[in-house]
């Protein structure tokens, strides 16, 4: 629930929405992902929305009118370039982000603007948007130390570059009215590595529709994993773990996705020997995706780095019993004996026995633990998502249980800053 506005229009009165992202379509990672459904599913409700992000390639930079999640809404596309160390991010001019943000607002003239991460658009948008007097809402899906494998930052001065980022999201994210993120857990982060206070947690959200579970008897031990390929989502733990189970099971391993370990991990999985037994599909469209998640055994996510993991969200859609690292936010959606387990991240035998708990377990229990994934995943419906941002970009206290509790309770009552308490007092919900 969210409380009442102050008069019946303000309900109904559709918003201008500008959405900034340093990181959005044709990328594929889960912070792009939830943008265009967050974008989509707010177009969809007849809101007005503006996508700021960096262009694909350096030469289609302009505004468009494109087509995601099945909604049509204006992208504004920075021109950009490639981040070499990376293996596809692209970025926008950091010199230029004020005088593109500037523009892009008086020419939108936004009800709010919500950024998604710090570096380069969220910083030019919060900026001239409070310049504005315009509501911001900030998002965080980034973790610093992510990112350390893709530059060429000696380790003696890693720690140094990690709080200077963490330095300039507290400048970021301090000039917004409010603050989320996906989880609990990735607010308690944001939190600990910068003195912001009341960080709401608030799911990404799926539509578990789009998803089909398979309650038949399995016809075989398939493990899958849906994400990028890459160092932070410890894939070698997974094919190592997978070679170890007993080959009795005649388990076989689908990592569905792409990027730049794929020849490291199919050379590693020739040398244990367990080649014709890993599939790895590369890049495919979302029919293929859903279709591996129904086909599927069990979910497997090692990953170490996720502030939520929509991926591991939509195997739950699908009825799939998940085997996840535990950390970061992964328990919040995997309940150890439940609707999964739990492994200690790196534990290698641990990992293989966790799924070889599920490979091996009676069909009734399977069939539990697959009931008891949708069940959780039903708090993560996107239409909850979207009505909480509804209630956060008018400017309404938001009460939804789709937030979860600050570890204090006091702190969501208290002020960010005194000038966050100033523009508080300024701005009023949207009329």
């Amino acid at each position: 629930m969210t409380d009442a506005p102050q008069d019946a229009t303000s309900a109904v009165k559709p918003l201008r929405i500008v959405i900034g992202a340093d990181t959005f379509a044709p990328e594929i990672n889960g912070a792009a992902m939830f943008t265009a459904r967050l974008a989509a599913g707010l177009t969809a409700r007849g809101h007005e929305v503006h996508m700021v992000a960096p262009a694909g390639s350096y030469r289609k930079f302009g505004t468009f009118l494109e087509t995601h999640e099945g909604q049509q809404f204006v992208v504004h596309r920075l021109f950009s370039a490639r981040w070499y160390p990376h293996p596809w991010l692209r970025f926008a001019m950091p010199f230029r982000i004020e005088q593109n943000s500037a523009r892009i607002l008086d020419e939108v003239k936004p009800d709010v603007v919500h950024f998604q991460s710090h570096i380069i658009v969220g910083r030019g948008l919060s900026n001239q948007a409070v310049k504005r007097g315009i509501r911001v809402i900030g998002t965080n899906h980034f973790m610093p130390e992510n990112m350390l494998e893709h530059t060429r930052i000696p380790k003696r001065f890693q720690r140094a570059a990690v709080q200077a980022a963490w330095n300039a999201a507290a400048r970021s994210f301090g000039r917004a009215e409010a603050i989320t993120t996906p989880t609990r857990k990735a607010a308690d982060f944001l939190e600990a590595n910068t003195k912001l206070r009341g960080v709401l947690a608030i799911s990404c959200g799926i539509d578990a529709d789009n998803y089909t579970p398979d309650f038949t008897p399995r016809k075989e031990n398939l493990i899958v994993f849906v994400g990028r390929v890459t160092g932070e989502k410890q894939l070698d733990k997974l094919i190592r773990a997978f070679a170890k189970l007993d080959a009795s099971l005649n388990a076989k391993l689908e990592i569905v996705g792409g990027g730049e370990i794929v020849h490291q991990l199919t050379s590693l999985a020739a040398s244990l020997g367990v080649s014709d037994r890993v599939v790895f599909t590369g890049y495919v469209t979302e029919e293929y995706l859903r279709n591996a998640l129904t086909r599927a055994t069990v979910f497997a996510m090692p990953s170490i780095a996720e502030l939520q993991s929509i991926a591991t969200m939509e195997a739950m859609a699908s009825g799939l019993p998940i085997v996840a690292a535990n950390a970061m936010a992964l328990p919040h959606l995997v309940h150890d004996g439940e609707n999964g387990f739990l492994f200690e991240p790196g534990n290698i035998d641990q990992f293989r026995d966790r799924l070889n708990d599920v490979l091996t377990m009676p069909e009734e229990e399977l069939q539990r633990f697959k009931r008891e994934s949708l069940k959780i995943v039903e708090a993560h419906d996107i239409q909850r998502t979207l009505t909480t941002f509804e209630a956060l970009y008018r400017g309404e206290l938001v009460t939804d249980t789709i937030v979860e509790e600050a570890a204090d309770p006091r702190a969501a009552a208290e002020p960010k800053s005194a000038w966050r308490a100033k523009l508080t007092a300024k701005l009023r919900p949207t009329e």
